[in-house]
Parts: C-alpha cells; structure tokens; sequence
C-alpha cells in the first residue's frame, strides 16, 4: 500500500486559531487547488500576534518526532513549503526535513518571513538571518518582499522609487544563491504595488496593480500559497504570480466591503471555489 497516489504539500508554519495566516490559510487555499495540503506545526498561537493577547506554545521540541513518523509512512511530496520559522533550531529542521524528503519531482517553496517596511521582525537577529540564507540555497521558489529582498542581499532599504535595474540586480544576487525562479513582492510605486517575477534564463517583469485598502494580515500567505500549489500543477510561473496577485486584490476589496477589521485577515473564504 503507498499513501502517494495524490499530490501532496508538506507546508511547515505556525498554526493561528484566529486571524487568517499562517497554515490556516494555506490549508483551505492548496486543498482548493486540489492539491492535499500536509502541514508540519512550527508553534501553536490562538490568534496571531497582532492582536494584544494570544496564546502562544513552542511545537520545536515536537517536530522531529512528529517528522519521523511521516518517514515510516514513506510519505512523499511534489511541494514542501516553508513559513515564518521562529529559531536557528526550526530553520535546521526544515534544512533536514527538505534534505530527508525530496525526490526528483519536489518542488521546494520558501516564503523567508524575516520582515516588512524596511526592518526585520524583533525575534530575527543577524544570526537568524543568515541562516534564513543558507535555507534559500535549498529553494525552487522564492517569495520575500522588498524587505526581505534586501536583507538577503544585504542591500540598504528605502521607501524611494526601485529602478528595474536595482530590483532585477536584487533577484540575480538570490538566484545565484540557488532558487530559480524569484517574486519580489509588495514594491510600492505610487498608487500602484508591484511584483518583480524573476526565472533563471527569462527576462524579469513586473506586474503591477492599483493600491487597494489597507494592509491585512496573512496576505502574503495567500499569496505563497497559491505560489506553492500553482507550481506543484504545472502553472508558468508569471501567470502564477499575476492570478496570486489579483486574488489577493479582490479579497482585500470584498474585505473592505465586509467592514473585517485588519488583523483578522482577508476573507478569501469568499472565493475559494474560484481557485483552480
């Protein structure tokens, strides 16, 4: 008996009760997409950390029992995506768990949540940082914002204009570090925001789109995870990031219509049935 005759994606996050993010978007997003979503709890929160209270508790010391089990499964995936990683400790574990379960056929997706409006998060010291890098070297697929762009090209940040030069000289520094294919996202350009797309061997586009409402939480995990399931399906990458893109867009929009406080998240529950 194999467990390996449907798509699979191990997807390695935190868990959030409440609050839209983390692996509780990604598994209504990739099961959507037909695709059966896996996931590997980092640490368990009642509601993300946007809120004033939440309850908060450390899976790391559970993780590689929890793994070693999927081994004696035998389990395989075509897709294992990684998330917020809250410790050097958890970045070696998904670096091992990347090690122990790719096959020819594994796509590797890392999101290296690190930071956002040109600072790192206060849990991601300079030793975390680099090595969110080293886990880079193990991606097909890349998803940072301009912050974590230029963290990871040790690039100073500024909210001025980002030239194409600039943007495309950012992605050919990561992509020599080993992903492939790279999105740059969240580049603000006036009244626009815009996503560098960038593939080994392709001229480098950037997709824009008006500004909508206001930040929300879990956006980016929206975002990835259609990334994820896009690329265990067979979707040209461009296209991926344009239909992530314009999903998260409307979502954001029917949200503001809905009057859903920010931290809650976008109410993307609203169009699942519209992701294929």
């Amino acid at each position: 008996m194999t467990h390996n005759n449907q798509k699979k994606i191990a997807v390695i996050n935190d868990i959030s009760g409440f609050g839209r993010c983390s692996i509780t978007v990604a598994m209504p997003v990739i099961s959507a997409m037909k695709i059966q979503c896996c996931p590997v709890p980092t640490s368990i929160f009642s509601n993300h950390t946007g809120y004033p209270n939440y309850y908060f508790d450390d899976y790391t010391a559970r993780m590689p029992e929890y793994i070693e089990n999927w081994k004696k499964l035998g389990l395989e995936f075509e897709g294992i995506y990684s998330g917020f990683l809250g410790s050097e400790e958890q970045i070696d574990i998904v670096r091992a768990f990347i090690q122990d379960f790719k096959t020819e056929r594994t796509t590797i997706i890392v999101d290296p949540i690190m930071g956002d409006h040109g600072k790192a998060y206060a849990t991601y010291t300079r030793e975390m940082c680099q090595e969110m890098k080293r886990l880079t070297e193990y991606a097909d697929i890349l998803t940072p914002n301009l912050t974590e762009a230029c963290i990871l090209t040790d690039t100073p940040y500024s909210d001025r204009h980002w030239t194409m030069r600039e943007l495309t000289a950012m992605a050919e520094t990561i992509r020599r570090e080993g992903p492939e294919k790279i999105v740059i996202t969240g580049i603000r350009q006036g009244d626009f925001v815009a996503n560098l797309v960038y593939e080994a061997g392709e001229t480098p586009r950037i997709l824009r789109s008006h500004r909508v409402g206001s930040e929300r939480a879990g956006t980016g995990d929206v975002f990835s995870s259609i990334i994820a399931a896009d690329a265990v399906n067979g979707v040209p990458f461009a296209q991926s990031v344009k239909k992530a893109g314009n999903f998260v867009k409307k979502c954001i929009l029917r949200s503001e219509e809905m009057k859903i406080p920010r931290e809650d998240g976008v109410c993307f529950e609203e169009y699942l049935t519209a992701l294929r």
